[in-house]
């Protein structure tokens, strides 16, 4: 079965925010500074070059693969274009021919025709 809840409260709570004040207040500043100092020059600071240094390798040879998987994809997609002579033998209808050999616009019975044509 389900608990029944508690009812929310918005004033504040005077046991949670002592415990809380006495945990959180630094008491002399003074100390709280020299403590905080202590544990920073106790964990070796790094300098920012070094940090960067170790991650560059890794970061070049990331870059060089995903360059090298971009460049496979993109010449697996170009291909080489089609020319005027691949598609007038690849197309044996007479009106596929007549239609891009024209120097005039097409007719509309030429391609009306191709289209027949190819159906059949």
């Amino acid at each position: 079965m389900k608990e029944p809840s508690l009812p929310f409260d918005h004033r504040p709570d005077p046991e949670l925010g002592a415990a809380l004040r006495a945990a959180l207040e630094p008491g002399d500043p003074a100390a709280f500074v020299a403590r905080v100092l202590a544990r920073a020059e106790g964990r070796g600071g790094h300098a920012t070059w070094e940090i960067l240094a170790r991650w560059a390798r890794a970061g070049i040879a990331a870059a060089a693969a995903a360059a090298l998987v971009a460049g496979f994809a993109m010449g697996r997609v170009m291909q080489s274009p089609t020319t005027l002579d691949d598609v007038m033998v690849a197309s044996a209808s007479a009106g596929a021919n007549a239609l891009l050999t024209s120097p005039r616009a097409p007719d509309a019975s030429v391609v009306f025709t191709s289209l027949v044509e190819r159906d059949r």
